[in-house]
């Protein structure tokens, strides 16, 4: 039997519940749609809450309650034992002043002196744009190349009218420099290398599938009467570079350093060092050789515009010349040559300064002893 007090629940669909807010439509009346908003139609306001006064017309709104101000938060006492915290330094209120043209993107950071880095700069009253730098000086007096001045002022060992020297300074030309004596230690361990340079190798960096000289330069290579007394190191060959050049055809003493005041003398447009030839020729024609050939091979010469220095020049024997130049361009004896009608059929160089070949085989190579100079 079915429990009166329980409400019944019809499970048949039914129509939806009316909706109060909406008025009833009689029946059979057409449907109209609600008009649109007028454009001047104002927002409706927001229903009062209850017991509040409508505000009067053209009163203005009162600005809301501003909180009343905090009171300020009492000091925290001071521990025993412990000073008081000192008082924060005041705020600076003054405006900021203009901002600078940036440089360019590329320039390095500037600091006092004139020095990028962030290193101490030249001395008081110097500019860091006066002079020339401090690594050029150094080789322009003949002290070490610039790769070995770069390296002594890196590590400090160079001073500049008693003040430390830092990398990219400039210095007057007359300027004091001091160098350390760990410095010249360090130069007296750099190695020089006697190589007597066979035909097919070039003397510089590997090309047109042509092996370098440097590749000789290994222990099962060295010279049994080598008299130098030298240990041999691998890092004997780092750094080590050729002082000079000898073509692709031609044979002799090539000299390979890691000592630049040693590089410097040897090479560059102001060496003075003597280099001795051997060159066998014969004329370039059926002819004989012009009379003046040998007077225009000591003096008169010019190459590429550029007039030559005088040369020492005589006959070695019917078919070889001897031949000692103070200067080194390119393939200047062939080309010497070639001008006073003489083809080169082979060159070999047998000295530099006062340093001579001697019985180095071919393919071999030696140090530089300590008694040995350029």
């Amino acid at each position: 039997m079915a429990d009166p007090t329980r409400p019944r629940v019809s499970l048949k669909a039914g129509a939806p519940r009316p909706d109060p807010r909406r008025k009833p439509v009689r029946p059979g009346a057409p449907h109209r749609p609600a008009p649109p908003p007028a454009a001047d139609a104002k927002t409706p306001r927001r229903p009062l809450a209850e017991g509040q006064a409508p505000r009067p017309a053209g009163e203005a709104r009162e600005p809301p309650d501003t909180p009343p101000p905090r009171s300020p938060r009492p000091a925290r006492p001071a521990r025993p034992g412990r000073p008081p915290r000192p008082a924060p330094p005041a705020r600076d209120t003054r405006p900021a002043p203009p901002a600078a043209t940036a440089p360019a993107a590329t320039a390095s950071r500037q600091v006092p002196g004139g020095v990028p880095g962030g290193m101490p700069g030249p001395g008081p009253g110097q500019a860091a744009s006066e002079g020339v730098r401090i690594s050029k000086l150094m080789t322009e007096r003949g002290l070490c190349s610039r790769r070995e001045a770069d390296d002594w002022i890196a590590a400090g060992w160079v001073r500049v009218d008693g003040r430390m020297a830092v990398l990219g300074q400039r210095a007057p030309v007359d300027a004091v420099l001091d160098i350390d004596p760990r410095a010249r230690a360090e130069q007296a361990r750099r190695m020089t290398v006697l190589l007597h340079k066979p035909i097919g190798l070039v003397s510089g960096q590997a090309e047109d599938g042509y092996e370098p000289a440097i590749s000789l330069v290994q222990p099962a290579n060295r010279w049994a009467g080598d008299a130098s007394g030298v240990v041999f190191h691998p890092g004997h060959l780092r750094h080590l570079a050729p002082a000079g050049r000898l073509d692709i055809d031609s044979t002799g003493l090539l000299v390979f350093t890691q000592d630049g005041r040693i590089a410097k003398r040897l090479i560059g447009d102001e060496t003075r060092v003597e280099k001795e030839y051997l060159v066998r020729v014969r004329p370039a024609g059926a002819g004989p050789l012009r009379p003046d050939a040998l007077d225009r091979l000591r003096h008169g010469l010019e190459l590429d515009g550029v007039q030559l220095r005088p040369a020492h020049v005589s006959w070695q024997n019917e078919d070889q010349l001897r031949i000692v130049l103070r200067e080194g361009r390119k393939r200047q004896i062939r080309r010497m040559c070639e001008l006073v009608g003489l083809d080169v059929l082979a060159l070999k160089r047998v000295r530099i300064g006062s340093v001579v070949l001697g019985q180095l085989p071919a393919g071999q190579w030696r140090y530089l002893r300590e008694d040995e100079r350029f």
